[in-house]
């Protein structure tokens, strides 16, 4: 049995969105929380490894509602990643 694929609109924001080059994309992916989803990302290159690396702090939303790692993702889920952010 093969894993259920789903297409997703990615979102990236502030430093991510410099270091990748794009501000969003498209993905169609086999990742099933957004904890995947990023390791795969990680995976694409080194662009991605950097912005995106697990030691680094970065946030993400799915639907525009603040998501963790164990988040489960549907098709169609736009899913944003961005650096923390301070307010003052």
């Amino acid at each position: 049995m093969t894993a259920a694929t789903r297409t997703l609109k990615l979102r990236y924001f502030a430093s991510l969105r410099e270091a990748l080059g794009t501000d969003r994309e498209s993905v169609t992916t086999a990742a099933d929380t957004v904890g995947a989803l990023r390791q795969q990302l990680i995976a694409r290159s080194d662009a991605h490894a950097d912005a995106l690396a697990l030691g680094k702090a970065v946030r993400a939303a799915v639907n525009q509602v603040m998501a963790n790692d164990t988040h489960a993702l549907a098709d169609g889920d736009e899913v944003a990643f961005f650096p923390p952010v301070t307010g003052g």
